[in-house]
């Protein structure tokens, strides 16, 4: 990724703004209009002893001689895979926050045991991985070019060279696709995809799905806005390149929608608004970002957010820009956005 900035907000901001809403911008500036993804799987295999394949949503195809169980991933990613019994113990990305806790990103892992070769954007310690001797490193793509997510670009070719590595992408679709993705990773990967823990939260994951989808068609008068809050900036997002709202919106759900013009300037990801300017739109529930480089709606003091009214009714609730793409951890997510549109008062 190069250093081009559409906004003028250094890449440390835009991420501590929103990450995937707001780094997504430099990184679709960064990148081209085709869509490099694949839709093909894997070949599962259930013995480490076994070769293992596996091609990515850039269309590579990953050999090695065996299962690999010297994983490296994104912490989102090994959260996902860990849900489905497959444990990734070295990390890089959110994993612990400042008191070491594990962060929203971490899921259900103990972060304790895993070993965090960067905590922060730009941070990854190249010598340390190379001595964990990686046998492949996973992580998410925010772009259709297939720059890997929090793969510092200073560098990504001395990263590149220690192992090959499996781009899973969450651009520019519906959440089922990664959901699907990270799923036939599992399965390659020797997870028991029949347990009876991962097919039911698949069915939990589909009932919620139907939930959320009757809400909307029930209440379509209720307006949602999505956004995310930073020191001297409230970023509003679109509803076009997030796998979230896209997925969310073809439920039916009624979101908020910056104009196309105004979303040009971050790469169709967001829309910047000065805490002077938040009561801009009109919305009736507000979904806030969750993850901890953002503030979180209880810090926020702005006196401006403070009098919109779907705060004033208390219907703000979470977001998870960048979910956790097992079935397990987004049914929680669906089921919040429905609850609140079933009992959402309309203020807007």
């Amino acid at each position: 990724m190069s250093n081009a900035r559409p906004v003028p907000f250094t890449r440390r901001g835009l991420l501590a703004a929103g990450g995937a809403l707001g780094l997504g911008a430099a990184l679709a500036a960064c990148g081209d209009d085709s869509d490099t993804s694949s839709s093909s799987g894997s070949t599962a295999s259930a013995k480490a002893s076994d070769a293992w394949t596996f091609k990515d949503d850039r269309g590579t195809t990953v050999k090695l001689d065996k299962v690999p169980t010297k994983i490296v991933a994104f912490v989102g990613v090994a959260a996902a895979l860990y849900d489905y019994g497959i444990e990734v113990k070295g990390v890089f990305g959110p994993t612990k926050t400042k008191d070491g806790k594990a962060d929203v990103q971490a899921g259900d892992m103990d972060v304790s045991k895993l070993t965090v070769f960067g905590n922060v954007w730009d941070q990854f310690n190249v010598e340390e991985y190379a001595a964990f001797a990686p046998e492949v490193l996973i992580t998410t793509m925010f772009d259709s070019a297939g720059t890997l997510w929090y793969v510092p670009a200073a560098s990504a070719s001395k990263i590149a060279k220690l192992a090959p590595s499996v781009g899973i992408s969450v651009y520019d679709r519906q959440i089922t696709a990664p959901l699907q993705r990270v799923w036939e990773l599992a399965e390659s990967l020797g997870a028991d995809m029949t347990a009876t823990k991962v097919t039911d939260a698949k069915k939990k994951f589909e009932e919620a799905s139907e939930r959320l989808r009757t809400a909307a068609k029930a209440h379509p008068d209720i307006k949602v806005l999505a956004g995310s809050a930073a020191q001297d900036v409230f970023y509003v997002s679109g509803s076009n390149l997030s796998i979230d709202l896209e997925y969310f919106k073809a439920l039916g759900v009624n979101f908020v929608e910056p104009s196309a013009s105004v979303l040009k300037a971050s790469g169709g990801w967001y829309e910047s608004l000065s805490w002077e300017n938040v009561d801009k739109y009109k919305a009736d529930i507000i979904m806030m970002d969750d993850r901890t480089a953002t503030i979180q709606p209880a810090d926020i003091t702005e006196a401006t957010w403070k009098k919109l009214p779907a705060v004033k009714a208390g219907q703000v609730i979470s977001r998870s820009p960048e979910p956790i793409p097992s079935y397990d951890k987004c049914v929680a997510m669906v089921e919040n956005l429905a609850k609140a549109i079933e009992t959402a008062k309309k203020v807007s």
